[in-house]
């Protein structure tokens, strides 16, 4: 009879290829790991502390065929100034009208309506987006 090995002898020639790799793997998971973290901790910085202006919407209103009305609240730095761009849309999804809004009135918080003129009957009007200037 004969035995049939089937490894090598524990400890004898050293680490294995794989244990090697293994060991490869977790360091470059964890650079990796480490680089993720700071580059998200920097995204979420710039948009919490160096956001000078940003705004929601409070509600809009389908005035006639050709004008929306969307009202907007704008929370800002006091001496910020900016553009937020809104948008309306038909019913079928096609953007029907767009205004860029300056906002250059001082204060931290405002409250404004602003009208939207439209080429065809919205049904929707979103916010876009603010940026500072």
């Amino acid at each position: 009879m004969s035995a049939v090995r089937e490894g090598l002898p524990e400890g004898r020639y050293g680490r294995s290829a794989d244990e090697r790799a293994d060991r490869t793997l977790k360091i470059v998971g964890a650079v990796l790991g480490a680089v993720f973290l700071v580059v998200m901790g920097w995204f979420g910085w710039y948009y919490v502390v160096d956001n000078k202006i940003s705004a929601e919407m409070i509600k809009f209103d389908v005035v006639s065929a050709d004008e929306v009305q969307v009202h907007l609240e704008i929370r800002k730095d006091a001496d910020a100034r900016g553009v937020c761009t809104l948008r309306s849309r038909s019913e079928d999804g096609a953007e029907v009208g767009r205004k860029d809004v300056r906002i250059d009135e001082p204060g931290d918080r405002l409250d404004r309506v602003y009208s939207i003129r439209t080429t065809a009957n919205a049904t929707s009007a979103e916010l876009i987006g603010c940026t500072a200037r």
